[in-house]
């Protein structure tokens, strides 16, 4: 049937052709968007001046002598009338336009009896013959596998989902803005990297045959950013796409775009204003408000965010104290609650899949969570009064983590010490432990100020939308399917 369809079309395409109409030319003349037209319809309908539109053919009316056109463009639809004793070529183009073509169409504007707003088309011209029928409106696309992988027919079939990327567009921008406002440099650090640092994640890894020599696509923008701090510069971010060889589910993605700062001469107790403030901001802008939908909850952004300590909810959910707790009390704990430890997993490890387990879901408001144990972070510093923790900031809402941010270890010798102990992880076939980095050691025994840091990435702009992440991305990376030739 698909077949039967394509092989009508090319047809019609050939019979284009042979009457002298290109049906894939280089450049089309546009007077006016259709949404512009629209705006001022009156004003360009009075003047009677021939306009040209182009856009995408939504629908044909065949009525004899007279066809109906519904063409839309990226900026709105109008109603495009031809007849046959004022519109060039008539039948040819009663013959062979089908709906999912771009064309363009010249005539004045005008009402019809009816009163819709439309143009009088004296030409037709084909902008780019489709040759591939789109799926009807009232069917569209439902499987959600289908839609990802044809996710240019996802957007074309649904307006909704087109707004949804212009809020996220909105969404980066509103961040970017504030913290240039705030006098942040923007940077670019290499994506590709000798030894991958910053986060607990497994790598993926390339071969560039230029050097002969193996890297890694970075997992965090991290440690180059902090580079920075070393080499002079005192507030710097950047927002850019890292990669992490992990699971797939509604909150994790292989690739996605994260913003990290760095903000020397400050700590996490700074960073928290800076924070909330930034939030709201970015909220309010994406979402238009501050109060948003999540799952059957409503989120108030906008009310004082409150504080959860680590440790004393940690205890209160588990009734055991993280700190003192020992390996065989965490992996006991972990099995009680059905989980499944890996057999190299290190205390931080096991206390972070239980404190997700029991304590995560229940954060739902936005709250900042703070100072976790030190096995927890590698790269966090210690707590100033307690070094058993470390000064890590996490926003929570939605059951979820939505950033994190430190006062940074900018000591070198602690810091050598706490990636030897991930590297031991390592060595027993944990995967996602930190890599012993001695380019950023050697960099942070020149001085590293205090600072503070801070990364987000677009699983906030998900859980604003209500939506699984990879829902909110134009195209998620999928599994290999064999194409149609």
């Amino acid at each position: 049937m698909l077949d039967d369809l394509i092989r009508e079309r090319l047809k019609k395409l050939e019979a284009l052709k042979a009457v002298g109409v290109d049906p894939y030319p280089w450049a089309v003349k546009r007077t006016h968007e259709i949404g512009e037209a629209r705006k001022d319809f009156t004003k360009l309908a009075k003047s009677g001046k021939k306009l040209s539109l182009v856009g995408r053919v939504w629908s044909v009316r065949d009525q004899g002598n007279v066809a109906f056109l519904d063409i839309k463009d990226e900026s709105g639809s109008i109603q495009a009338v031809c007849k046959y004793d004022t519109t060039a070529k008539f039948d040819v183009w009663k013959k062979n336009l089908d709906r999912g073509d771009f064309v363009s169409v010249t005539g004045p504007l005008f009402k019809t009896k009816r009163g819709e707003e439309s143009i009088d088309v004296r030409e037709i011209g084909m902008v780019a013959k489709s040759v591939r029928p789109l799926p009807t409106e009232w069917y569209g696309l439902e499987e959600t596998e289908t839609r990802l992988r044809k996710r240019y027919l996802d957007l074309l079939l649904n307006p909704e989902l087109r707004e949804v990327f212009r809020k996220k567009d909105l969404f980066w921008e509103t961040f970017r803005n504030y913290l240039k406002k705030e006098g942040f440099l923007e940077v670019e650090a290499p994506v590709l990297e000798a030894t991958p640092g910053g986060a607990e994640a497994e790598p993926f890894k390339t071969h560039m045959n230029a050097l002969d020599e193996d890297f890694y696509l970075r997992i965090s923008l991290e440690l180059p950013l902090k580079k920075l701090l070393v080499g002079g510069y005192e507030k710097v971010f950047e927002i850019g796409r890292i990669f992490r060889n992990e699971g797939i589910d509604k909150e994790h993605l292989q690739d996605y775009t994260q913003l990290e700062f760095y903000w020397a001469h400050h700590d996490y107790n700074d960073l928290m204003k800076l924070l909330e403030a930034m939030y709201k901001e970015v909220v309010k802008k994406t979402t238009g408000g501050l109060v948003t939908s999540w799952e059957s909850e409503k989120i108030n952004w906008g009310k004082k965010w409150g504080k959860v300590d680590y440790v004393e909810a940690f205890k209160k959910a588990t009734g055991m104290d993280p700190l003192s707790a020992s390996h065989e009390d965490l992996i006991k704990k972990a099995r009680g609650l059905k989980l499944e430890p890996e057999k190299y997993a290190g205390k931080g490890r096991l206390i972070d899949l239980i404190f997700k387990k029991t304590v995560r879901p229940k954060l739902i408001e936005p709250v900042f969570l703070l100072d976790p144990p030190v096995e927890v972070e590698p790269l966090a510093k210690r707590h100033r009064k307690d070094p058993r923790r470390v000064e890590r900031v996490q926003v929570m809402a939605c059951g979820t983590e939505l950033g994190k941010g430190f006062t940074e270890l900018n000591d070198p010798q602690d810091q050598r010490v706490r990636f030897e102990e991930q590297m031991k992880l390592r060595a027993a076939g944990d995967k996602e432990a930190q890599q012993l980095d001695r380019d950023f050691l050697e960099a942070l025994e020149y001085g590293m100020p205090p600072a503070a840091g801070f990364g987000v990435s677009e699983r906030l702009f998900a859980v604003l939308m209500n939506k699984p992440v990879r829902e909110t991305v134009i195209f998620p990376l999928m599994r290999k399917k064999e194409a149609r030739p």
